[in-house]
């Protein structure tokens, strides 16, 4: 009579064990080390790093953070020369046709806000061979020098928040006024029209800044360096930190229409209050 013996896997393990003394110490005894490797390589190697990779890698953070911090400073100079040119083109302008002609204001508005039905990338083929020039014969290749083309983008969200607030106020009856007691022509401007232009000025102004720095198109086709230049470089090889500074971004300009908000908000009040 055969006897079947039915054994469970511990059981068979057990048996083999007895059977093969080796087999038992490969069970227990540790790995052996490969030649040429330390106990302190193999666990930076287990940690997933090792001492050469970790120098690369700061490496390469150290010049993606470099070319992010150039590009912030870039697109901060153009905002602000941006601005200035702006503010210095459209302002005196505006107000003396806004006297003078209303003909004539609504031809230069006509103008101002061309640019929003062309395309950036049509502005570009325009603007390439006169940068191409500048770049050569007159001016350097340094990316402050966009602040024209962003001029031209700009125009038409200035020149609406400008015209809002020259609409709301009667000119021609301050101008009137301070002129017949007497009072030039810049001290009319400075001292009379600006201070009834400051919510309007500081509403284009904003504007003007948020987009700038969400201005992609021209300096890229260009070959020049700003903010989103900068984003998109580093996307390519770190897309945390580049997605992480494009919503610091995104903060960035809400920060801006708050603050615009609260400004106006206060000056308002203070009108009221004298």
């Amino acid at each position: 009579m055969q006897i079947c013996s039915h054994m469970t896997g511990e059981e068979e393990a057990i048996r083999v064990i007895s059977l093969n003394p080796p087999a038992a110490r490969s069970f227990t005894s540790p790995p052996p080390k490969l030649p040429g490797r330390t106990d302190a390589h193999t666990a930076s190697t287990a940690a997933g790093w090792t001492g050469a990779e970790k120098t690369a890698a700061l490496r390469t953070l150290g010049a993606d953070l470099t070319v992010l911090w150039q590009g912030i400073g870039t697109s901060l100079a153009l905002s602000a020369v941006t601005v200035v040119i702006m503010l210095v083109l459209l302002v005196p302008t505006m107000v003396i046709v806004h006297i003078r002609s209303k003909v004539l204001e609504r031809a230069i508005e006509w103008v101002a806000t061309l640019p929003l039905t062309i395309p950036a990338i049509v502005l570009v083929v325009g603007l390439g061979p006169i940068y191409r020039w500048l770049s050569a014969d007159v001016l350097s290749t340094n990316p402050i020098w966009l602040c024209f083309a962003y001029v031209i983008l700009v125009m038409p969200f200035a020149f609406r928040a400008i015209a809002v607030g020259l609409n709301s106020i009667d000119v021609k009856t301050l101008v009137e006024a301070s002129r017949s007691l007497g009072a030039s022509w810049p001290k009319v401007f400075f001292k009379v029209i600006i201070p009834n232009l400051w919510q309007s000025i500081l509403s284009a102004s904003f504007i003007s800044i948020a987009v700038v720095l969400g201005e992609y198109t021209v300096a890229s086709l260009l070959g020049r360096m700003n903010l989103q230049v900068a984003l998109y470089q580093l996307g390519q090889s770190n897309s945390q930190i580049s997605t992480a500074m494009s919503l610091l971004a995104l903060l960035f300009g809400a920060v801006l229409l708050v603050a615009l908000d609260l400004i106006s908000d206060a000056m308002r009040k203070s009108r009221e209050g004298k």
